[in-house]
């Protein structure tokens, strides 16, 4: 590998970060010296990773002005969350058909990281620990197709969250308790009502009029 591409590929991960954690907001202008500057890099493999985010949708390039971050359309946020419902409520319908024991040990694992991360402040590992919490169910599903259907939302959950957090205020410790909750519902096997709660964590988190079953 050259010491150009591994340049570009450190650029464009670190921006792409950015943007999913929520540094760098939708709308924000930035250029490619001040990244540069940033990473102690030059414009060359910054320029090649703008390109690259681009391409992947995350960025609108203007020549001379420099690269808009481009926001979160709100009916992508409300399509995402739509997705997400469907997803998960199949999967924890299927999962709940099993012994749940190891799957709510995990779930439970997570929202104690979950109280850890918020209490020490850690929004953008939170972010990602909300994420996680949701996929570990998604995976206890056994469907792979709707497994991988589902991470290939993961980029946009992340940063939707990491948006909704930022935002503010955003209640932690109500999300925290909405996880448990689903939690519970998933041990109790009781699936109509882990829809509904899906729904209003969904809606509430990310300021949607999401429709159930």
């Amino acid at each position: 590998m050259s010491k150009t591409y591994s340049s570009a590929e450190q650029a464009y991960r670190a921006v792409k970060e950015r943007i999913l954690s929520g540094a760098l907001a939708g709308g924000e202008l930035i250029s490619e010296g001040e990244i540069a500057a940033d990473l102690g890099t030059s414009r060359t493999p910054v320029r090649e990773a703008f390109l690259r985010l681009e391409t992947e949708g995350w960025m609108k390039l203007y020549p001379k002005r420099g690269a808009l971050v481009v926001p979160i359309p709100p009916d992508e946020a409300e399509h995402v969350a739509h997705a997400r419902y469907v997803v998960e409520t199949a999967a924890v319908r299927s999962a709940t058909a099993n012994d749940t024991g190891m799957l709510i040990e995990a779930l439970r694992s997570s929202i104690e990281r979950q109280r850890d991360l918020a209490a020490a402040g850690d929004l953008d590992g939170f972010a990602v620990a909300d994420t996680d919490f949701h996929r570990t169910y998604v995976l206890a599903g056994g469907n792979p197709l709707l497994s991988g259907f589902y991470d290939s939302l993961r980029e946009r959950q992340r940063r939707m969250n990491s948006v909704a957090l930022r935002r503010g205020p955003v209640d932690i410790t109500r999300i925290i308790e909405q996880h448990a909750r689903l939690a519970d519902l998933v041990a109790a096997a009781d699936v109509d009502g882990f829809a509904d709660a899906l729904v209003e964590h969904l809606s509430g988190v990310h300021q949607l009029q999401l429709r159930g079953r």
